[in-house]
């Protein structure tokens, strides 16, 4: 019997082993403070990576911009065989390879097919191509500017949207605990009914209408809950986070500190801070040097050529020779291709210009909205806060009153409703402020 029992030990311990490893581990809960959901939310968001990219897209094509003005070299190969008369007789003669039977009228228009191994380096520099590359230079520096400014607008709209989305699951979860807390209240309420009902001393509407109302309130907390799930996936969403979100929130709804200055400061602040503001300013001007360059297109143009070349039958003998020389061309008649180019770079400046004096008055507008909802807030929350002492101490009174038969139990319903709302008014009034608050700085364009 010993061994059996030996197998069965050990075949016990492998199950338990198994299911160890089969079970997932439960990580502990941990903290997420509302800087380090934004920290998350900077190294992790794909919109911000993606305005990364566009900035590094935007640093290559200044390189390739510049490149126009350099020496372009190509080193250039390949093989032909041909019978035709005249360029028969030009690749042998490139061949350095004519003789005097070659002149030979019959050899002349019957040539031998002849074959050639052709290789070549050359060089074209565009001493002055009417300006092309020095304006598409410059537009392509304001565009890299203008990307990385995008690039800061963008990280200010994470950071907002990340605040955003966190004060936002932080007041679900605060309206769940407000909820829940009215409800065990009710609940405690309903047994003081029932034990009054089953004393003969209220009627049975009073314990049904207790029962109606704690009903309503388990309803309320199952979309409360519901809400609770669903800011935590906005806020894993804003954090750039696929997996669900199991991390306790411990940054609280503060009432914190009121906004500094007018709003015509804010104003001017936004007029001068918004890096978006800033990247269509420069998007204005690299329409300018688009009209420049447009403009240059009737100039003439420069380049210098070099080229040097080797020509072989056999590759054991060969010709080579050189070729250097300039060009210069000038456009007399183009079809009217330069004047539309021209028109067409114009009416996209006048274009830059109204979408640059839109964006001004959309960010005065987000300005003042932003104040005012801040102003709002800020002054709702002490009016909130005295709101719920008021409530909880007029439903200490009520409930009082109806122990003693003077309130009945609509009185009673309607004091702990009121408490309700009051607590959820002052929660409500504390994320306003600070959901208003971030988004004046966001409008401001100094969130950080």
């Amino acid at each position: 019997m010993k061994p059996v029992n030996a197998l069965t030990h050990i075949a016990l311990a492998l199950s338990v082993l198994a299911c160890l490893f089969l079970i997932p581990a439960q990580s502990p809960a941990a903290d997420l403070t509302l800087s380090e959901a934004v920290e998350k939310a900077l190294a992790n968001n794909p919109m911000l990576q993606a305005a990364g990219f566009r900035v590094a897209s935007a640093e290559e094509k200044t390189t390739q911009a510049g490149s126009g003005s350099l020496p372009q070299v190509h080193l250039n190969g390949g093989y032909s065989r041909t019978t035709n008369p005249m360029w028969a007789f030009g690749t042998k003669l490139n061949q350095e390879a004519i003789t005097q039977p070659d002149f030979d009228p019959a050899r002349l228009n019957h040539p031998d097919d002849i074959g050639n191994y052709h290789s070549s380096l050359s060089v074209v520099w565009p001493v002055y191509d009417q300006g092309r590359t020095w304006y598409g230079l410059q537009q392509a520096r304001l565009n890299r500017d203008a990307a990385g400014l995008y690039a800061e607008r963008a990280r200010q709209e994470v950071i907002n949207g990340t605040i955003s989305a966190y004060i936002g699951a932080v007041l679900a979860r605060e309206n769940e605990i407000v909820i829940r807390q009215v409800t065990d209240t009710a609940r405690s309420h309903l047994n003081l009914i029932q034990s009054r009902y089953d004393g003969g001393f209220v009627a049975k509407s009073d314990l049904l209408r207790a029962q109606v109302h704690i009903a309503d309130l388990e309803q309320q907390l199952a979309e409360a809950k519901s809400g609770a799930d669903i800011a935590r996936c906005r806020l894993a969403v804003a954090m750039g986070v696929e997996e669900n979100l199991t991390l306790t929130l411990t940054s609280p709804l503060e009432q914190g500190e009121p906004i500094q200055g007018d709003l015509d400061a804010w104003i001017n602040r936004a007029l001068a801070d918004r890096p978006d503001l800033k990247s269509l300013s420069l998007q204005k001007d690299m329409a300018k040097k688009e009209v420049d360059k447009a403009k240059a297109a009737r100039l003439p143009s420069v380049n210098l050529t070099g080229n040097y070349e080797i020509n072989s039958e056999e590759l054991d003998d060969h010709g080579n020779s050189y070729t250097v020389g300039a060009a210069l061309s000038l456009p007399l008649y183009t079809g009217g291709r330069v004047s539309a180019a021209i028109r067409e770079a114009e009416s996209n400046l006048k274009q830059a210009d109204a979408m640059l004096r839109s964006l001004n008055q959309q960010i005065c507008g987000e300005t003042r909205q932003a104040f005012f909802n801040a102003q709002s807030a800020w002054e709702r929350i002490p009016v909130s806060k005295a709101a719920v002492g008021q409530a909880e101490e007029s439903l200490r009174i009520v409930k009082n009153r109806y122990d003693s038969g003077l309130f009945t139990i609509t009185d009673l319903l309607d004091a702990e409703a009121a408490v309700q709302q009051s607590r959820m008014n002052h929660l409500k009034s504390l994320h306003d402020y600070q959901a208003a608050a971030a988004r004046l700085v966001l409008a401001a364009g100094s969130m950080d």
